[in-house]
């Protein structure tokens, strides 16, 4: 099972990722973000806004406060600039919630309803807490390939150069 302090790290990594990968896509064009480039949700805009879905489906399913979202390949956001002050709420929203959560919450059963087949299913909410990460985690990095498709250098992105890991809390020279 993670711990509350597992999510907490997992959400400033969230975070400082997307801090930075919108601060590269802030210097695309929008015809640039929005081109289909043939990836899953077709484009960097579309990618974009499916991060912003599925981390809100499983916010909203948590916290039990509907926070908008439809479904998969929705366009949440059609402008850039809105789209990316939705993620900077989005992602404090979940840093507070990951302060709050007790190990006896994220040791128990959580059902939910998927939008996908309608179906209802339970798992232990560590389980879908560790997915709702997995999920930021994965669609990012098919980000930061359309990124580095259109010559725009990501940097490193891994979990050991998170900032606070970095800065006296953890190690000063992270390893590879």
């Amino acid at each position: 099972m993670i711990t509350r302090g597992h999510a907490r790290t997992m959400a400033a990594y969230n975070r400082w990722m997307n801090e930075r990968l919108y601060e590269l896509c802030a210097g695309l064009s929008d015809a640039q973000r929005k081109r289909d480039r043939a990836a899953f949700f077709k484009s960097v805009h579309g990618t974009l806004n499916h991060l912003l879905y599925g981390d809100r489906a499983w916010m909203s399913r948590f916290t039990g406060r509907d926070l908008g979202w439809k479904g998969p390949a929705d366009e949440l956001y059609a402008d850039f600039a809105e789209l990316r002050a939705a993620r900077t709420a989005l992602d404090r929203l979940i840093e507070d919630w990951t302060e709050r959560l007790e190990e006896r919450w994220l040791a128990s059963d959580f059902t939910y309803a998927s939008r996908i087949d309608g179906r209802s299913r339970t798992f232990p909410a560590w389980i879908l807490v560790t997915h709702m990460f997995n999920h930021q985690t994965h669609h990012r990095g098919q980000l930061t390939t359309l990124l580095s498709q259109l010559g725009i250098d990501p940097g490193v992105t891994d979990l050991p150069w998170l900032p606070a890991l970095t800065s006296g809390k953890g190690s000063s020279s992270p390893a590879p």
